[in-house]
C-alpha cells in the first residue's frame, strides 16, 4: 500500500513536469532523427581537376565515380578557388597529384584510386613497351600523415569550450535566483542590462581563464594540430564562449531546477555537434545544411578549423567571428528583456 501510494506521487508529480516529459519522450525522437537524415545523406562525390590527361583516363576515372574537369593548366591555387579535392597533372616525365587533404580519409582514398588506374595504364602501356607516368604526391594542407583526429582536433576544442561554459554560466545563475540573491538585486535600482552585463563579466572572467586552459592543453600537451597564430584560436574560442555564456545565462531564466537546466543540453547542444563539421555536411540535403547554419557551434568550429588546420588567420575568418558576434548580441538583447519576468521597470 505504502509503495503503491509513492508510486502514484511519482507519476503524478511527473505528469505535472511536463518540461520533463518533452524530454523524455520528444527529445530522443529529435537526436534519433537529426542522426537518421546526417548519416543517410548521399556520399559526396570527389572532384578531381585534370591537366593533360587523355580521353581515356578521363573517362576511366569518372567510372570510378569521380567528377573530372577538365584543365588547360591549374596550379594549387585552382584547387582552392574551383573547390576541387585534388588535380591530377600528367606530363611526359611523371604524375603530379596535388591533393587538398582538408578530409584526409576523402584524400587517402582518392590517391588509392588513382594509383591504381595509372597503374592498371601503366599495364597497359607495358604491353606497348611504353612507360606509365611515376605518380609524385603533394599536399595543399597536412602531409600524407594526416589523420582525421587533425581535422576533428580543433573542432572537439570548440565544442568543450562551448558545452562547459555553457553549462557553468547556466547552472550558476540558477542557482543565483533558486537561493534568492537574484530576486534581492533585481529589488534594488540597479537595472536589468547591468545585471546582465555583471553576471557576464563575472562568469566570463572564468570562461576566459578555462578556454585559455583547454587551448594550450590541446596544442601543448596533447600535440594537435597548429598552423595559424595561437592567439588568433583563443580569440575565436573567447568569441565562442561569450555566445555560450550569454546562451547559458538566458536559458537559465525558462529553468525552475538544475535538472531542468540539463534538459536543454539535448535540445540545443547535441544537435550542434551534428553540424560543428565532426560529420560531413556537404552530402546532406540544401535545407538540413541551411538548419546547421543558425547554430552558433558550425561558425566556431569552422574558424578553429581554418586557424588551427589551414594556417589561415583571422581576417580570413572575419565573417564566422561577425555571426558569432551577432548571436552574442542577440542572446545579451534576449537576456535583458527576460529579466523582465521578474522585474518590471
Amino acid at each position: 500500500m505504502r509503495i503503491t501510494a509513492l508510486v502514484k506521487r511519482i507519476m503524478l508529480q511527473m505528469f505535472r513536469d511536463k518540461r520533463t516529459l518533452a524530454l523524455l519522450f520528444l527529445a530522443p525522437l529529435l537526436v534519433l532523427t537529426l542522426m537518421y537524415l546526417i548519416f543517410d545523406s548521399n556520399e559526396e562525390e570527389m572532384t578531381l581537376g585534370v591537366v593533360g590527361g587523355n580521353d581515356m583516363l578521363i573517362e576511366t576515372l569518372e567510372t570510378q565515380g569521380i567528377q573530372v574537369e577538365d584543365f588547360e593548366s591549374a596550379d594549387s591555387g585552382t584547387v582552392l578557388e574551383k573547390s576541387l579535392d585534388g588535380l591530377l597533372e600528367i606530363e611526359a616525365d611523371g604524375a603530379m597529384l596535388t591533393l587538398e587533404n582538408d578530409d584526409p580519409a576523402k584524400a587517402k582514398a582518392l590517391l588509392a584510386q588513382i594509383s591504381q588506374i595509372l597503374a592498371l595504364q601503366g599495364q597497359g602501356s607495358a604491353e606497348q613497351n611504353t612507360s606509365s607516368p611515376a605518380l609524385e604526391t603533394d599536399y595543399i594542407y597536412g602531409n600524407e600523415d594526416t589523420e582525421f583526429f587533425d581535422v576533428i582536433g580543433p573542432i572537439l576544442v570548440g565544442f568543450f569550450v562551448f558545452f562547459f561554459v555553457f553549462l557553468i554560466s547556466g547552472i550558476g545563475l540558477l542557482k543565483e535566483r533558486v537561493s534568492g540573491t537574484l530576486e534581492r538585486v533585481l529589488a534594488t535600482p540597479v537595472k536589468r542590462w547591468e545585471i546582465v552585463a555583471a553576471y557576464l563579466t563575472g562568469f566570463g572572467i572564468f570562461a576566459v581563464i578555462q578556454t585559455t586552459i583547454v587551448v594550450f592543453f590541446a596544442i601543448w600537451i596533447l600535440d594537435m594540430v597548429m598552423e595559424g597564430e595561437i592567439w588568433h584560436v583563443i580569440v575565436i574560442n573567447l568569441m565562442l564562449a561569450l555566445v555560450a555564456l550569454s546562451l547559458g545565462i538566458l536559458l537559465s531564466t525558462f529553468a525552475g531546477s538544475e535538472f531542468q537546466m540539463v534538459q536543454f543540453i539535448p535540445l540545443v547542444i547535441v544537435p550542434q555537434i551534428f553540424f560543428s563539421g565532426l560529420f560531413p555536411l556537404d552530402g546532406m540535403a540544401d535545407w538540413l545544411q541551411n538548419l546547421g547554419r543558425i547554430m552558433p557551434l558550425y561558425y566556431g568550429a569552422d574558424a578553429l578549423k581554418a586557424v588551427m588546420y589551414r594556417g589561415e588567420g583571422l581576417i580570413d575568418v572575419w565573417e564566422d567571428l561577425l555571426v558569432l558576434g551577432l548571436f552574442a548580441l542577440l542572446f545579451i538583447v534576449l537576456n535583458i528583456l527576460a529579466l523582465k519576468r521578474y522585474r518590471k521597470l
